[in-house]
């Protein structure tokens, strides 16, 4: 009788070792995919915090900012005050920069004063903003 029981208990003692070979590797496998995961996850992540913003324009394009005229120097310059709260923008003005009105009509650079708001488009040549084209906005 002891035989009999016996055998059984190498039997479940072989079937345990297995079984623990199995959660194991199971454990290996899901800890795998869970970093893969992380990895990927982080990739992407990466990929998107690398794409450009409105903040850095693309130097082909351009991007448009909207405010109000602190300072201008026919010209050579512009510094506009935006709606959020950071420093003025300082803007350097293209040598073939142009002027608009609110119905979109070219105007004469001394059409443009300060406390004026305008959308200036520019592009970043090196580090400097450079505007190409300045249009007034109506109140």
């Amino acid at each position: 009788m002891r035989e009999a029981n016996q055998e059984p208990r190498i039997v479940n003692q072989k079937s345990r070792k297995r079984s623990s070979r199995g959660t194991r590797n199971a454990a290996r496998k899901a800890m795998t995919k869970r970093l893969l995961l992380c990895a990927t996850a982080l990739l992407i992540s990466a990929i998107v915090q690398a794409q450009p913003t409105a903040s850095s324009p693309d130097p082909k394009t351009g991007v448009e900012m909207t405010g109000t005229v602190k300072e201008y120097t026919p010209g050579a310059a512009l510094v506009l005050e935006t709606l959020a709260p950071s420093e003025p923008v300082q803007f350097k003005l293209s040598k073939t920069v142009t002027y608009a009105d609110a119905d979109g009509k070219p105007i004469e650079a001394a059409g443009l004063t300060t406390n004026q708001k305008v959308r200036v488009h520019y592009t970043k040549v090196g580090g400097d903003n450079v505007a190409d084209k300045i249009s007034l906005i109506r109140k």
